[in-house]
């Protein structure tokens, strides 16, 4: 017996070292793959008051970085543009920017990131930022939040109504109707970038991968001309807002908006509907129209200002359901994802992404855009069903967990990088 031992020792030892070598070199292949294959410079032009992209921005910055990949950020601001000489710039440099085209060089020199997520470029940044990207053959994913580089309103929608002139013929009615801000220069501007960055084909080439909030930006999207293999859908997402000790939350006998108050958040209809609604609305929200929500608040109407996060996810755990009544094509809203972690049902307007999202009947109701009669009727009915509305705030709960956890999107977001890496490398090679 004794006269095996060494031999036992021996098999043992070159066994052990080639186990360890194997463990090893997955290990390390394990880190370099993270280390490597991922690091992304994220771009940004911040908007002069938060808004839903630089929210996005924030939480997507967040979840990369605790998802272990290595994160740089590049962000200009909108407070930049202050005095006159600098709205002239912004005007003169909205198409293509070339200040700050050799200013990326000079980041993506310094920072030598993987791959290039886009958010906002506008209007500093312009798209100038792609083309230096290319320069450097940075793979480059560009996040679509809104219809900017499609129709200078950003919304599809001028005089209180959806428009997809700019979609089906062109951009320049736009400056005749002053959609930007009312203003000429400003809207010409825009046209004039939308339109040279269509005819030089921008985004078919300088840009590999495009996130769509849904499938119905998708589609206007391609219906504008971009590239359908290019793009992709991921949906926007929010942290768990119920942890163990906070699972149990009675409903407070109340529905709930929460938005900015102006005419294409469907405001004026909300108030008409309320006229024949008696049961508690609570409005939350800041904008053009607080004064007319102010003036008809009343015993079923309270308005409740501005609130933080907290004191918004808060109210809507207790709120019996939401509403959103929309009249223009909504990105992604958050309010949307909010309430379906808080398993709260939505009433929306049968239009655009809040359709999609809201699945009629089973997670919330749908209702006529702009149509007051309708969303009473609609509001109305899940009073008079308890149940029902019960049954779709379980639904809304778990449509949550199944699809917009940061553990859902941050393996959306990674194939999505990866997708656009692996077309810069055949881009390369061709």
């Amino acid at each position: 017996m004794t006269e095996w031992l060494p031999i036992t020792l021996l098999v043992f030892c070159v066994c052990w070292d080639w186990i360890s070598t194997i463990v090893d070199g997955f290990w390390c292949w394990t880190v370099f793959q993270k280390e490597f294959f991922v690091k992304i410079l994220l771009i940004h032009n911040a908007y002069k008051i938060f808004g839903g992209e630089d929210s996005v921005l924030a939480e997507e910055e967040k979840l990369i970085t605790n998802g272990g990949y290595r994160v740089a950020k590049w962000e200009v601001s909108n407070h930049e543009v202050s005095s006159i000489w600098d709205k002239v710039k912004a005007f003169l440099f909205t198409p293509f920017s070339f200040y700050y085209f050799f200013k990326c060089l000079k980041v993506l020199k310094n920072e030598m990131p993987d791959v290039v997520h886009v958010h906002n470029y506008f209007p500093l940044l312009s798209p100038s930022i792609f083309y230096a990207c290319k320069v450097f053959g940075v793979p480059v994913v560009h996040t679509l939040h809104n219809y900017r580089a499609v129709c200078p309103s950003a919304l599809l929608m001028h005089a209180g109504k959806i428009n997809e002139n700019s979609i089906n013929h062109g951009v320049w009615w736009s400056i005749r109707k002053k959609v930007y801000r009312k203003s000429y220069v400003g809207t010409f501007a825009l046209a004039m970038m939308v339109a040279l960055h269509k005819s030089i084909r921008t985004w078919n080439l300088k840009v590999d991968r495009f996130i769509a909030l849904t499938e119905f930006s998708r589609k206007k999207f391609i219906e504008a001309g971009w590239p359908e293999s290019k793009i992709c859908i991921k949906p926007n997402f929010i942290s768990d807002p119920i942890t163990r000790d906070s699972a149990s939350y009675p409903k407070g006998g109340y529905a709930l908006f929460v938005g900015r108050l102006s005419a294409e958040k469907g405001v004026n209809t909300l108030l008409n509907a309320w006229l024949e609604i008696k049961f508690p609305l609570k409005i939350i929200g800041a904008g053009p129209l607080v004064t007319d929500v102010e003036q008809r608040a009343g015993d079923c109407v309270e308005y409740l200002g501005e609130k933080n996060k907290e004191e918004v996810i808060s109210l809507m755990r207790g709120a019996d359901f939401i509403i959103m009544p929309s009249i223009w094509y909504e990105g992604f809203p958050m309010v949307l994802v909010e309430a379906l972690a808080c398993g709260t049902p939505a009433l929306v307007s049968r239009l655009g992404s809040m359709e999609e999202i809201v699945c009629n009947g089973i997670v919330g109701l749908h209702f006529e855009p702009g149509n007051s009669v309708d969303l009473a009727n609609k509001v109305q009915w899940l009073l008079d069903n308890p149940e029902a509305a019960h049954a779709m705030g379980e639904n809304a709960r778990n449509e949550y967990l199944e699809k917009y956890t940061p553990e859902r999107n941050i393996d959306i977001l990674m194939s999505i990088y990866g997708q656009a890496i692996e077309a810069a490398a055949v881009r390369g090679k061709s």
